[in-house]
């Protein structure tokens, strides 16, 4: 199966069983979230028209932007307590030994923004899920990295989805 036809789909999933759609939405960003699974489920792409169907098929907004936040927020916080759990170690162990130089970009990124690092990197493709992970190899505080998980989880979310649920919205008067 190809992307377009997993995204299709999916939408079309959602599109009629519109009740499940803040749940569908939290279990995409949550795949989003995890590293190493966020390399096998497009999620992004899924969530961009999920806020086009929330715009257009009269789909609550903020319970689908609440859940895909909890998802994402709940992804990350578990790609990072695994990379507390592994240490140091899992920098030699697949699949980071099989990418050293987007692990140094990576933990120098941390190094640089520190706990911001982890707000910031939700907002890009590879470093999603990387971050949060040597987040937890580096030994980041948990109560920080809580805090800049979740606050970037929402707002990733928000802006996510409200391009397509506003813009179809827009349209529509």
């Amino acid at each position: 199966m190809d992307i377009e036809a997993l995204r299709t789909s999916a939408l079309a999933f959602v599109e009629a069983h519109k009740a499940w759609t803040p749940l569908i939405a939290g279990g995409l960003a949550f795949c989003e979230s995890v590293a190493v699974l966020s390399l096998f489920v497009p999620a992004t792409v899924i969530l961009v028209g999920i806020g086009a169907l929330v715009g257009g098929a009269d789909i609550p907004f903020w319970p689908v932007v609440l859940g895909a936040a909890f998802g994402a927020a709940l992804g990350d916080w578990l790609s990072y307590e695994v990379g507390h759990w592994l240490g140091p170690g899992a920098k030699t162990k697949w699949p980071l030994r099989r990418y050293p130089e987007l692990t140094a970009k990576a933990e120098a990124f941390i190094g640089r923004w520190g706990i911001a690092a982890v707000a910031l990197g939700r907002f890009f493709g590879p470093a999603r899920a990387l971050v949060p992970l040597l987040a937890g190899i580096l030994g980041l505080s948990r109560l920080p990295f809580q805090v800049a998980n979740v606050a970037s989880a929402l707002v990733w979310a928000f802006v996510l989805l409200a391009p397509g649920a506003g813009l179809l919205t827009w349209l529509d008067r």
